[in-house]
């Protein structure tokens, strides 16, 4: 029999997975894509709804790191917990924290994945 933790995990899973396609609509491919990048960049990393979008986390009980979501653009995004470091070199001082995504490419793919291998680092 599964474990609490793992009962959990299962519940969570499930629900990001029936999210996707209610949140993506017509793109919902592109958003099952992103879920499969992620959890293969960081297989580590759990999903659990947050804030109503796909979330990402270390652990159930971890804050999540990495989100997904629709509005009008595919977007991928990252929460302030995630392992970033500002660049205090950078002449306006700002550093992106989300992406609109445009197509997902191989290059895109891949750039993806190591936003997300650096954020869980």
């Amino acid at each position: 029999m599964p474990s609490k933790k793992e009962q959990k995990e299962a519940k969570n899973l499930a629900a990001v997975l029936e999210k996707i396609p209610k949140m993506f609509g017509d793109e919902a491919a592109a958003g099952f894509r992103l879920h499969e990048i992620i959890l293969a960049a960081a297989p580590e990393l759990k999903p659990r709804l947050w804030y109503g979008m796909p979330g990402y986390a270390k652990a159930t009980s971890k804050p999540v790191l990495l989100f997904i979501r629709k509005d009008k653009y595919l977007t991928f995004g990252m929460d302030e917990k995630a392992n970033i470091t500002l660049d205090a070199g950078a002449p306006d001082k700002l550093m992106p924290h989300s992406w609109f995504i445009a197509e997902l490419d191989a290059a895109t793919e891949a750039r993806i994945a190591e936003i997300v291998k650096a954020a869980v680092a």
